[in-house]
Order: structure tokens, then sequence, then C-alpha cells
């Protein structure tokens, strides 16, 4: 069996403000935009990885969910706990330099973890998790 990670979601509140994250920031390439309805889908990825892909999305755009449920997506993301993605670099301080530098919303910086990893955290503009880990 041969069976690879292809995409991934992460909601977005802003469309633009996660767009200059992820692609000015972090340095992914746009690979797609899609409006529909007033909402937006960005699809991103590391420039080293075409077929590895993150899908920002409205959050609230699937049928069927109802505004409770828009509410409490609404809340979980303001508090940074609805979502969160783990990213990896060869050059971790420089990396978390580069990215505190852009103004992003730091949660850790670079940390030896007793599990094993040396990694960092930020906040993307939705308040999404955003954890580096260096790769060595």
């Amino acid at each position: 069996m041969d069976i690879t990670i292809h995409t991934s979601f992460l909601p977005h509140d802003d469309p633009d403000a996660s767009l200059a994250f992820y692609r000015d920031t972090l340095g992914f390439e746009v690979r797609n935009d899609v409006g529909y309805n007033g909402m937006r889908w960005i699809t991103v990825g590391p420039p080293t990885q075409p077929d590895t892909c993150i899908v920002l999305e409205p959050p609230a755009a699937y049928p069927g969910i109802t505004d409770d449920e828009h509410r409490t997506i609404t809340e979980m993301m303001a508090k940074g706990n609805y979502a969160h993605v783990i990213l990896a670099t060869a050059d971790l301080d420089d990396t978390f330099t580069k990215v505190q530098a852009s103004g992003a919303e730091v949660v850790q910086e670079p940390t030896e973890q007793p599990y094993g990893v040396r990694d960092c955290a930020f906040r993307d503009p939705a308040g999404n998790l955003v954890r580096i880990n260096e790769h060595r």
C-alpha cells in the first residue's frame, strides 16, 4: 500500500491575512485561490513539496452547520484551540526570527521538548496553532 498525505484543511476568518502569513511569511506558494458565494478557499504548500497542500477555508462553509455550531467554531478559533498544524525546518532559530519579525503571535520560543523534538509555536491570523519542528 502506498498512501501519502495530499491535502489538509485549516480554517481562516480573513483570507487576505491568512494568505499573507502562509505565502509571505512562511514562503508557501499559492496553488489555487477560489471564491464562491462570498467565501474563499486558498490552497498553499511548500515549493519543495508539490504534492502536499493546505487548504485555507471558511470555517463554516459546509452545508448543515447550524448557527450554534458556527458560533462554537468561531469561539474555538478565537481561543486558538480549534485547529493546528506541525511544520518542519532545518534551521529553527532562523525560521523563528523571520516568523516573529512578521508580527505573528509567538506562543512558544524555540524549546527542547522532553519528548525529543526542538520546536517553537505561533498562531496564524485565524488563531490556528502552527508548531514548527526542527528536523536534524
